[in-house]
């Protein structure tokens, strides 16, 4: 369901696609489709953070959750407002880092 939805998001990728897809494949795996969904109307939308899911986004990785973020973000009809979702990525990331050092 995530890979469909994401896959919707970004029809064309900024990279190689074999590239994209090892990416796709690694950073996918790692995140709960809820979650996933969650963060991405985080970031999109007006959604609101669950923070269950912080676990499953720091376990991503950031460099997984930059670049996932990025790739939908690149999207000719959202790139822009490209900064506006980058920032927002960025605080997600922060804020889900601190809830997890808490936890």
């Amino acid at each position: 369901i995530v890979v469909a939805l994401v896959c919707a998001f970004v029809p064309v990728f900024s990279v190689e696609e074999a590239e994209a897809k090892t990416l796709w494949d690694t950073c996918l795996v790692k995140i709960t489709p809820k979650c996933a969904l969650n963060i991405i109307a985080v970031v999109f939308g007006n959604g609101t953070l669950i923070e269950s899911c912080c676990q499953d986004l720091v376990q991503e990785g950031k460099v997984c959750h930059d670049n996932l973020i990025k790739y939908i973000a690149d999207r000719p009809s959202l790139i822009g407002r490209e900064t506006q979702y980058l920032k927002k990525r960025d605080d997600v990331w922060s804020h889900c880092v601190s809830i997890s050092k808490t936890a």
